[in-house]
């Protein structure tokens, strides 16, 4: 059956659109027309814009298209959005906005306090992979997905420790925690050490784990999230198989499989960006680091000479 029988709205958010669109254009006011306005501003930087549209293209494609329905239809697709949403977004929308109002930002009352506390290393990594382990547990899953504003804050709340996590790692300024050099190694496999067991325990079980994949009346509820009411009503609907050729239990382990992958996928890109990162510096200072060798040589043999 067709998706296209829960209309263009349940389809394409054209409201979730707008928000963006929105947000998008604030972006370009404040960083281009208002710029003056802010302290040490400087011109917003072609790749900077590039990374911040990529974001929120990025964003819109998994909450606002018809993925964002499928991902109601099949655990497959919800892994999808949420290795997405969780794992590439935050670092492209961080590295998009401009050190300058990221300062601005965090220099606000209340604020600056929060976003150190949030952001030390060691508790941005447990938060976020602590609070994705519980969100996947079933009886937790299947309470948060049916209803519409606990779904919203437990998705708010998990992208929002997703940016956390990731800032010690693409962050670029003074005064705040970040990691430098081959240490953004070893947080990133810590990340991914911590998504293991949840991925583990979902590719590996023996019976389908969410009754709002499952059960009619659970995932009809769930439905309810992104489409309207009225639309519903009049569909004669008896659950997701009349979407998907997949059973219960293979949409499941191919959900799990799948937010490996592309974790997998996305920190091997970014363990490549710091590895060349920290190679082009060793290169750039090779002529530094080679003349303090020499001259550390010629100490220690005019030591030994007058020793």
């Amino acid at each position: 059956m067709p998706i296209s029988i829960f209309g263009f709205q349940a389809l394409w958010s054209p409201y979730y659109l707008v928000a963006l669109v929105l947000i998008t254009l604030l972006y370009f006011f404040i960083t281009v027309k208002w710029r003056g306005k802010f302290k040490d501003s400087e011109p917003l930087q072609q790749k900077e814009a590039l990374l911040f549209v990529s974001g929120m293209a990025l964003l819109y494609i998994i909450k606002g298209s018809p993925i964002d329905l499928m991902g109601h239809i099949m655990f497959t697709m919800h892994m999808v959005q949420m290795a997405l949403l969780l794992l590439l977004v935050p670092p492209l929308l961080i590295m998009g906005i401009p050190t300058w109002l990221w300062r601005w930002f965090i220099e606000l009352p209340i604020i600056k306090p929060l976003f150190l506390f949030f952001t030390k290393p060691m508790l941005a990594l447990l938060l976020f992979g602590i609070f994705f382990s519980v969100y996947h547990l079933p009886l937790v899953f299947d309470f948060v997905k049916q209803d519409m504003l606990l779904h919203s804050l437990m998705s708010g709340t998990l992208f929002i420790l997703a940016i956390f996590y990731w800032w010690p790692l693409v962050n670029k300024l003074e005064g705040m925690h970040k990691f430098h050099g081959l240490k953004k190694l070893g947080f990133l496999f810590a990340l991914s050490v911590l998504m293991t067991p949840a991925c583990a325990l979902i590719i590996f079980s023996d019976a389908p784990f969410y009754a709002t994949y499952s059960d009619a009346d659970a995932w009809l509820q769930a439905m309810a999230l992104c489409v309207p009411i009225g639309t519903l009503s009049q569909l004669n609907l008896s659950g997701p198989e009349l979407f998907s050729s997949m059973s219960l239990i293979e949409d499941q382990r191919t959900g799990g499989i799948t937010m490996k992958i592309i974790q997998e996928l996305v920190f091997t890109v970014f363990i490549w960006l710091v590895f060349y990162e920290w190679l082009r510096n060793e290169n750039d200072n090779a002529e530094e680091i080679t003349a303090k060798v020499m001259q550390d040589r010629k100490e220690m043999a005019y030591h030994r000479h007058n020793g």
